[in-house]
């Protein structure tokens, strides 16, 4: 029987802005040379937090960690839809934010707890015979999209400074917090998007927990091992 590695397991990295989710994961393996790396629940470039890098034999792990709950918190700009739904993308309407007490934002919010059909945007990573969708929406392709069933369990806004509310929301895997944003844009009358994202929570572990990535790209191997999450820990919640 093949005895585990110091580096079967997992790492809870914090996403800096800027880097894909697969950027992380290429620039692990190539600064640690691990044949085996991958990651669980893609974070927009854009957005920061915690991402569970999965090493060596913990890569069999992957899709248990990613069906985990999530938590996120953020920003929604409002008075601006863009054509991705977030502050990546081109505005395509703006309109005047009408005012907005911190009580009538929350009850728009909780219109959306519980089961949600959620269609994904057409910028998004979801392939479509082998293309993914933002592929084709740079190219103006615009094609149906099937609506998937998600779960949030909690969405409220903590803070609100016309044009932008501060919230958090818990919701199941595979939920795209910017379709939400987009949707409560529409649903108050002026358009928003998602201005900042953060993902604070993946199951059990939280990004209190996790390492920058920039402080993990500097780690010696032995340093690293400390970091990891044997198997063992991963399995047993």
């Amino acid at each position: 029987m093949q005895e585990f590695s110091p580096l079967d397991g997992a790492i809870l990295i914090d996403k800096p802005a800027g880097p894909t989710s697969h950027d992380v994961v290429d620039a692990i393996r190539r600064k640690f040379g691990i044949k085996k790396v991958g990651h669980c629940g893609t974070l927009d470039p854009n957005a920061t937090g915690l991402l569970i890098i999965v090493l060596g034999r913990g890569t069999k792990l992957s899709e248990k960690l990613m069906s985990d709950d999530k938590v996120y918190e953020g920003v929604v700009k409002f008075g601006e839809a863009t054509d991705s739904y977030d502050a990546d993308g081109e505005i395509i309407e703006t309109r005047p934010v009408p005012p907005l007490t911190f009580d009538q934002l929350n009850k728009a919010a909780a219109t959306f707890v519980g089961d949600l059909m959620q269609t994904p945007p057409m910028v998004s990573a979801i392939k479509k015979e082998g293309v993914p969708l933002y592929k084709l929406a740079r190219k103006g392709i615009e094609i149906a999209r099937e609506p998937r069933l998600v779960h949030i369990y909690n969405f409220h806004f903590a803070g609100y400074r016309e044009p932008m509310g501060q919230f958090r929301l818990a919701c199941t895997k595979g939920t795209y917090v910017r379709s939400i944003a987009h949707e409560l844009g529409q649903k108050i009358g002026c358009g928003a998007h998602l201005a900042v994202l953060r993902r604070i929570a993946a199951g059990r572990f939280d990004v209190a927990g996790a390492t920058p990535l920039a402080e993990v790209l500097k780690l010696t191997p032995v340093e690293l091992e400390k970091k990891v999450i044997p198997l063992l820990k991963l399995t047993s919640a």
